[in-house]
């Protein structure tokens, strides 16, 4: 199998798990919005490979091995998601780039986008420097602020009125 579908695959069950003790095909098939005996085969592959604990007819549970890959793959997507809505992404949007970023980027990426979003974060009303990327998206335009000229900034000038 290839380690994009084994991902997205042991995630979703691991989301769905958290909800109900055991995963069945058909939350699967109603969720991905696709046959049930697809997500049989799928199932069946997944418990060969040692990602699921696997009965027919009675659901799924994830084995260690499918937790591991669950927990990072799910961490990877909500910090990517995080870094992309930093970025002023539409959410749904995020969401699904998330998605498909996941499963390319570099460990070493992944670890200072992390503690990007970690940094970011850190400080409750965002920061000033995201404020002034936002305005340079939205306008081109490079605006320099100090304390002298904060009021007649075009970034944060308004919201301290």
């Amino acid at each position: 199998m290839r380690k994009k579908t084994i991902e997205d695959y042991v995630e979703l069950i691991y989301i769905l798990q958290n909800k109900d003790e055991k995963v069945h095909t058909n939350n699967i098939a109603s969720a991905l919005d696709i046959n049930p005996a697809s997500v049989t085969e799928i199932f069946q592959k997944l418990s060969d490979e040692g990602y699921i604990d696997y009965e027919k007819y009675s659901g799924v549970t994830l084995t260690q091995k499918g937790k591991k890959i669950a927990i990072s793959t799910k961490k990877k997507h909500d910090t990517l998601k995080n870094f992309l809505t930093i970025l002023g992404m539409d959410e749904k949007i995020a969401n699904v780039d998330a998605c498909k970023i996941e499963h390319v980027v570099n460990s070493e990426t992944m670890e200072r986008l992390t503690k990007f979003v970690e940094f970011v974060h850190q400080k409750k009303e965002g920061s000033k420097w995201v404020d002034h990327f936002k305005y340079f998206y939205e306008t081109g335009e490079y605006v320099e602020c100090n304390p002298l000229n904060e009021k007649k900034c075009p970034v944060h000038g308004s919201k301290q009125q």
